[in-house]
Protein backbone atom coordinates (compact mmCIF):
# COMPACT_ATOMS: atom_id res chain seq x y z
CA UNK A 1 0.00 0.00 0.00
CA UNK A 2 1.26 3.39 -0.91
CA UNK A 3 1.02 5.83 2.08
CA UNK A 4 1.38 9.84 1.96
CA UNK A 5 2.25 10.86 5.45
CA UNK A 6 1.43 14.59 5.88
CA UNK A 7 3.60 15.58 9.16
CA UNK A 8 3.21 18.54 11.51
CA UNK A 9 6.89 19.12 13.49
CA UNK A 10 5.55 21.65 15.96
CA UNK A 11 2.65 18.51 17.34
CA UNK A 12 4.03 15.45 18.69
CA UNK A 13 5.16 13.32 20.99
CA UNK A 14 7.05 11.06 18.94
CA UNK A 15 8.86 12.08 15.99
CA UNK A 16 7.74 12.03 12.21
CA UNK A 17 10.80 9.29 12.01
CA UNK A 18 8.72 7.36 14.49
CA UNK A 19 5.81 7.29 12.74
CA UNK A 20 7.34 6.72 9.36
CA UNK A 21 8.88 3.65 10.76
CA UNK A 22 5.84 1.88 12.23
CA UNK A 23 4.25 2.51 9.16
CA UNK A 24 6.84 0.94 6.88
CA UNK A 25 6.93 -1.32 9.45
CA UNK A 26 3.35 -2.50 8.46
CA UNK A 27 4.53 -2.93 5.10
CA UNK A 28 3.61 0.40 3.82
CA UNK A 29 5.46 2.20 0.92
CA UNK A 30 5.47 5.90 2.66
CA UNK A 31 5.98 9.59 0.78
CA UNK A 32 6.22 12.18 3.78
CA UNK A 33 5.00 15.66 3.32
CA UNK A 34 5.00 18.84 5.86
CA UNK A 35 1.91 20.03 7.24
CA UNK A 36 1.61 22.50 4.19
CA UNK A 37 1.78 20.46 1.46
CA UNK A 38 -1.26 19.29 2.13
CA UNK A 39 -2.44 19.35 -1.29
CA UNK A 40 0.45 18.11 -2.96
CA UNK A 41 0.12 15.18 -0.46
CA UNK A 42 -3.91 14.57 -2.09
CA UNK A 43 -2.55 14.72 -5.81
CA UNK A 44 0.48 11.82 -5.17
CA UNK A 45 -1.34 8.72 -5.97
CA UNK A 46 -1.30 7.28 -2.68
CA UNK A 47 -3.68 4.66 -1.80
CA UNK A 48 -4.11 6.29 1.68
CA UNK A 49 -3.54 9.32 3.37
CA UNK A 50 -2.13 9.41 7.11
CA UNK A 51 -1.48 12.59 9.06
CA UNK A 52 0.25 12.07 12.33
CA UNK A 53 0.31 15.44 14.53
CA UNK A 54 -2.65 16.97 16.52
CA UNK A 55 -6.25 18.10 16.29
CA UNK A 56 -5.30 21.22 14.42
CA UNK A 57 -3.40 19.21 11.83
CA UNK A 58 -6.63 16.60 11.05
CA UNK A 59 -8.31 18.98 8.60
CA UNK A 60 -5.43 19.28 6.36
CA UNK A 61 -5.27 15.36 5.96
CA UNK A 62 -9.42 15.42 5.64
CA UNK A 63 -9.10 17.60 2.67
CA UNK A 64 -6.16 15.97 1.29
CA UNK A 65 -8.22 12.24 1.25
CA UNK A 66 -11.02 14.05 0.28
CA UNK A 67 -9.56 15.44 -2.76
CA UNK A 68 -7.65 11.75 -3.78
CA UNK A 69 -10.78 9.66 -2.81
CA UNK A 70 -8.87 7.61 -0.37
CA UNK A 71 -9.39 6.88 3.35
CA UNK A 72 -7.37 8.93 5.94
CA UNK A 73 -5.81 7.26 8.67
CA UNK A 74 -5.24 9.21 11.99
CA UNK A 75 -2.06 8.65 13.96
CA UNK A 76 -2.65 11.37 17.36
CA UNK A 77 1.12 13.20 17.99
CA UNK A 78 -0.71 16.49 20.10
CA UNK A 79 -1.38 17.15 23.09
CA UNK A 80 -4.94 16.00 23.96
CA UNK A 81 -5.52 14.25 20.54
CA UNK A 82 -9.67 15.05 21.25
CA UNK A 83 -10.60 13.30 18.13
CA UNK A 84 -8.81 10.24 18.82
CA UNK A 85 -10.53 9.79 21.57
CA UNK A 86 -13.90 10.95 20.69
CA UNK A 87 -13.36 8.55 17.79
CA UNK A 88 -12.42 5.88 19.74
CA UNK A 89 -9.00 5.73 17.86
CA UNK A 90 -5.53 4.43 19.33
CA UNK A 91 -3.30 7.00 21.40
CA UNK A 92 -0.32 4.77 21.25
CA UNK A 93 1.59 6.27 18.59
CA UNK A 94 2.58 2.37 17.34
CA UNK A 95 -1.11 1.11 17.98
CA UNK A 96 -1.89 3.91 15.79
CA UNK A 97 0.56 3.75 13.06
CA UNK A 98 -0.23 0.08 12.13
CA UNK A 99 -3.94 0.71 12.10
CA UNK A 100 -3.53 3.44 10.02
CA UNK A 101 -0.96 1.62 7.59
CA UNK A 102 -3.06 -1.82 7.74
CA UNK A 103 -6.79 -0.92 9.59
CA UNK A 104 -10.21 -2.11 7.04
CA UNK A 105 -12.52 -1.00 8.82
CA UNK A 106 -13.68 2.73 7.85
CA UNK A 107 -16.19 5.14 8.89
CA UNK A 108 -18.10 7.86 7.03
CA UNK A 109 -17.93 11.35 9.05
CA UNK A 110 -18.53 14.81 8.40
CA UNK A 111 -16.26 17.80 7.67
CA UNK A 112 -17.42 20.93 9.40
CA UNK A 113 -16.31 24.39 7.63
CA UNK A 114 -16.31 27.92 9.36
CA UNK A 115 -16.01 29.75 6.26
CA UNK A 116 -13.35 28.18 3.71
CA UNK A 117 -11.83 26.76 7.03
CA UNK A 118 -12.14 22.91 7.61
CA UNK A 119 -12.34 21.68 10.82
CA UNK A 120 -13.15 18.42 12.52
CA UNK A 121 -14.07 18.77 16.37
CA UNK A 122 -15.39 22.26 17.11
CA UNK A 123 -14.70 26.04 16.28
CA UNK A 124 -15.03 28.15 19.44
CA UNK A 125 -15.69 32.11 20.15
CA UNK A 126 -15.46 34.03 24.16
CA UNK A 127 -13.77 31.42 26.89
CA UNK A 128 -12.66 28.74 24.75
CA UNK A 129 -10.33 30.62 22.52
CA UNK A 130 -8.82 32.64 25.29
CA UNK A 131 -8.67 29.57 27.31
CA UNK A 132 -6.27 28.13 24.56
CA UNK A 133 -4.07 30.87 24.54
CA UNK A 134 -3.51 30.61 28.22
CA UNK A 135 -2.36 26.95 27.94
CA UNK A 136 -0.33 27.45 25.32
CA UNK A 137 2.89 27.92 27.35
CA UNK A 138 1.31 25.24 29.70
CA UNK A 139 1.71 22.23 27.14
CA UNK A 140 4.89 21.11 27.27
CA UNK A 141 5.24 21.26 31.19
CA UNK A 142 1.44 19.95 31.74
CA UNK A 143 0.11 18.20 28.58
CA UNK A 144 -3.83 18.02 28.59
CA UNK A 145 -3.45 19.47 32.16
CA UNK A 146 -2.60 22.60 30.63
CA UNK A 147 -6.39 23.37 28.81
CA UNK A 148 -8.19 22.84 32.37
CA UNK A 149 -5.52 25.95 34.03
CA UNK A 150 -6.10 27.14 30.76
CA UNK A 151 -9.56 27.30 30.86
CA UNK A 152 -10.05 29.07 35.16
CA UNK A 153 -7.69 31.56 34.10
CA UNK A 154 -10.05 32.76 31.02
CA UNK A 155 -13.11 32.56 33.01
CA UNK A 156 -11.15 34.65 35.61
CA UNK A 157 -10.07 37.45 33.18
CA UNK A 158 -12.53 37.15 30.06
CA UNK A 159 -15.75 39.03 29.92
CA UNK A 160 -19.41 38.18 27.79
CA UNK A 161 -19.52 39.60 24.63
CA UNK A 162 -22.24 40.40 22.28
CA UNK A 163 -23.71 38.16 19.54
CA UNK A 164 -26.72 36.89 17.39
CA UNK A 165 -26.83 33.39 16.43
CA UNK A 166 -28.80 32.16 13.38
CA UNK A 167 -29.30 28.27 13.20
CA UNK A 168 -31.11 27.37 9.48
CA UNK A 169 -31.67 31.39 9.21
CA UNK A 170 -33.77 31.08 13.03
CA UNK A 171 -32.49 32.84 15.64
CA UNK A 172 -31.15 30.97 18.54
CA UNK A 173 -29.58 33.72 21.04
CA UNK A 174 -28.98 36.89 20.55
CA UNK A 175 -27.19 38.67 23.77
CA UNK A 176 -24.06 38.44 25.35
CA UNK A 177 -22.65 35.51 25.18
CA UNK A 178 -19.71 33.92 27.40
CA UNK A 179 -19.19 31.37 24.43
CA UNK A 180 -20.40 30.18 21.33
CA UNK A 181 -19.19 26.27 20.33
CA UNK A 182 -19.73 25.00 16.98
CA UNK A 183 -19.17 21.40 16.64
CA UNK A 184 -18.80 17.94 14.20
CA UNK A 185 -17.55 15.70 16.76
CA UNK A 186 -18.03 18.15 19.88
CA UNK A 187 -14.49 17.23 21.36
CA UNK A 188 -12.50 19.79 22.89
CA UNK A 189 -10.17 21.34 25.08
CA UNK A 190 -8.49 18.03 26.09
CA UNK A 191 -11.64 16.21 27.48
CA UNK A 192 -14.89 19.26 26.85
CA UNK A 193 -17.79 18.23 25.15
CA UNK A 194 -21.00 19.11 23.27
CA UNK A 195 -23.76 16.71 22.29
CA UNK A 196 -22.90 16.22 18.79
CA UNK A 197 -22.67 13.11 16.08
CA UNK A 198 -19.47 13.36 13.72
CA UNK A 199 -21.89 11.37 10.86
CA UNK A 200 -25.47 12.78 11.21
CA UNK A 201 -24.60 16.08 8.52
CA UNK A 202 -25.61 18.32 10.71
CA UNK A 203 -23.92 21.07 12.74
CA UNK A 204 -24.21 21.47 16.80
CA UNK A 205 -24.22 24.92 18.03
CA UNK A 206 -23.96 25.72 22.16
CA UNK A 207 -24.09 29.12 23.51
CA UNK A 208 -23.81 29.76 26.85
CA UNK A 209 -25.26 33.24 27.48
CA UNK A 210 -23.81 35.79 29.80
CA UNK A 211 -24.14 35.66 33.44
CA UNK A 212 -22.75 35.68 36.99
CA UNK A 213 -18.88 34.31 36.55
CA UNK A 214 -19.40 32.35 39.50
CA UNK A 215 -21.70 29.92 37.76
CA UNK A 216 -18.82 28.96 35.18
CA UNK A 217 -17.69 26.73 36.99
CA UNK A 218 -21.05 24.67 37.01
CA UNK A 219 -20.74 25.29 33.01
CA UNK A 220 -17.32 23.29 33.10
CA UNK A 221 -18.45 20.85 35.01
CA UNK A 222 -21.27 20.26 32.36
CA UNK A 223 -18.72 20.60 29.61
CA UNK A 224 -16.62 18.04 31.02
CA UNK A 225 -19.08 15.43 31.86
CA UNK A 226 -21.64 16.02 29.37
CA UNK A 227 -25.16 17.75 29.32
CA UNK A 228 -24.17 21.33 29.64
CA UNK A 229 -27.05 21.83 26.98
CA UNK A 230 -29.91 20.97 29.77
CA UNK A 231 -28.56 23.94 32.17
CA UNK A 232 -30.55 27.16 32.50
CA UNK A 233 -29.11 29.79 30.77
CA UNK A 234 -27.52 27.30 27.44
CA UNK A 235 -29.25 27.44 24.35
CA UNK A 236 -28.48 25.02 21.87
CA UNK A 237 -29.51 24.32 18.14
CA UNK A 238 -28.69 21.56 15.46
CA UNK A 239 -28.46 22.51 11.90
CA UNK A 240 -27.17 22.46 8.46
CA UNK A 241 -26.01 25.97 8.76
CA UNK A 242 -24.99 28.44 11.36
CA UNK A 243 -24.34 31.95 11.44
CA UNK A 244 -22.67 34.18 14.24
CA UNK A 245 -22.62 38.14 14.29
CA UNK A 246 -20.19 39.15 16.40
CA UNK A 247 -18.18 42.40 16.76
CA UNK A 248 -14.30 42.67 15.40
CA UNK A 249 -11.20 41.70 16.53
CA UNK A 250 -12.36 38.29 17.62
CA UNK A 251 -10.33 35.20 17.34
CA UNK A 252 -11.56 31.78 17.33
CA UNK A 253 -10.22 28.21 19.28
CA UNK A 254 -10.70 26.38 15.81
CA UNK A 255 -9.40 22.62 16.60
CA UNK A 256 -7.10 24.03 19.23
CA UNK A 257 -5.54 26.74 16.54
CA UNK A 258 -6.28 30.41 17.50
CA UNK A 259 -7.65 31.43 14.39
CA UNK A 260 -8.65 35.64 13.98
CA UNK A 261 -12.25 36.23 12.80
CA UNK A 262 -11.21 37.82 9.67
CA UNK A 263 -9.88 34.84 8.18
CA UNK A 264 -12.92 33.31 8.32
CA UNK A 265 -14.95 35.71 6.31
CA UNK A 266 -15.53 38.63 9.40
CA UNK A 267 -15.85 41.70 7.70
CA UNK A 268 -14.99 43.63 10.22
CA UNK A 269 -18.32 45.42 10.79
CA UNK A 270 -19.83 46.03 14.63
CA UNK A 271 -21.38 42.86 13.92
CA UNK A 272 -19.64 41.00 11.19
CA UNK A 273 -20.84 37.40 9.95
CA UNK A 274 -18.98 34.17 10.33
CA UNK A 275 -20.87 31.38 8.59
CA UNK A 276 -20.47 27.92 9.37
CA UNK A 277 -21.47 24.76 6.94
CA UNK A 278 -21.28 20.93 6.52
CA UNK A 279 -20.11 18.83 4.13
CA UNK A 280 -21.79 15.44 5.25
CA UNK A 281 -20.36 12.17 5.31
CA UNK A 282 -17.32 13.31 2.63
CA UNK A 283 -14.44 11.97 4.94
CA UNK A 284 -13.76 7.78 4.85
CA UNK A 285 -11.90 7.85 7.98
CA UNK A 286 -9.74 4.96 8.91
CA UNK A 287 -11.21 2.82 12.61
CA UNK A 288 -10.29 -0.38 14.36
Amino acid sequence: MKIALISNDASGSAGDADVEEVLTGAGADVETFEIAEGERAGESGADRIVVAGGDGSLAVGALAACAAGVPLGVVPCGTANDFAVRMGLPEDIAEAGKLAASGTNTRKVDIAEAGERAFLNVASLGLAPAAAEAAENLKEKLGPLSYALGAVRAGATEEPFPCRVLCDDDELFEGDAWQVTVGSTGAFGGGSQIDADADDGLLDVVVIEGGPRAALARRAFGLRRGGVEEQAGVHDGRCARIVVAVGSGHDLNVDGELVPAAELGHDGSEMGEIAFGIRARELELVIP
